[in-house]
């Protein structure tokens, strides 16, 4: 079985796992896809990769009915430490009594399946606090 892998190039795993971003040198504004050019101000080629805090504030979501049987699931956007992250809000009940704006969430990862080789691919959510 070999170690498990994420989901995603940003997703850093290990005993503190977080998020990592490219940041543009010249305004600050922060992609997590690699970048040739910033989308905000234009500047070419001056990026730095930094750790995004794990911690933050759910400031949209909406709740996705399964109309195939499957679990409903709730896709959010959160603030963490001024980056907005796209994320789904796990480990709690799928319905407005249990997620709201402005609700206090923080990083958390999990299995999303393995292969035949039993190597795990490993995602992130926000569960809340």
């Amino acid at each position: 079985m070999s170690d498990p892998i994420p989901m995603v190039d940003y997703l850093v795993l290990g005993s503190d796992p977080h998020l990592v971003a490219n940041e543009c040198g010249s305004c600050g504004a922060r992609f997590f896809d690699r970048r040739n050019a910033c989308a905000s101000c234009g500047a070419v080629g001056s990026f730095a990769q930094v750790d995004i805090p794990t911690t933050g504030e759910v400031r949209a979501f909406t709740i996705v009915k399964s109309w195939t049987g499957g679990d409903d699931y709730v896709p959010a956007v959160v603030d963490c430490g001024g980056t907005s992250v796209r994320g789904q809000i796990v480990n709690t009940p799928p319905d407005p009594e249990h997620v709201s704006l402005g609700m206090k969430v923080r990083l958390t990862t999990y299995s999303i399946g393995a292969d035949s080789t039993g190597t795990e691919a490993i995602t992130y959510g926000f569960e809340p606090v």
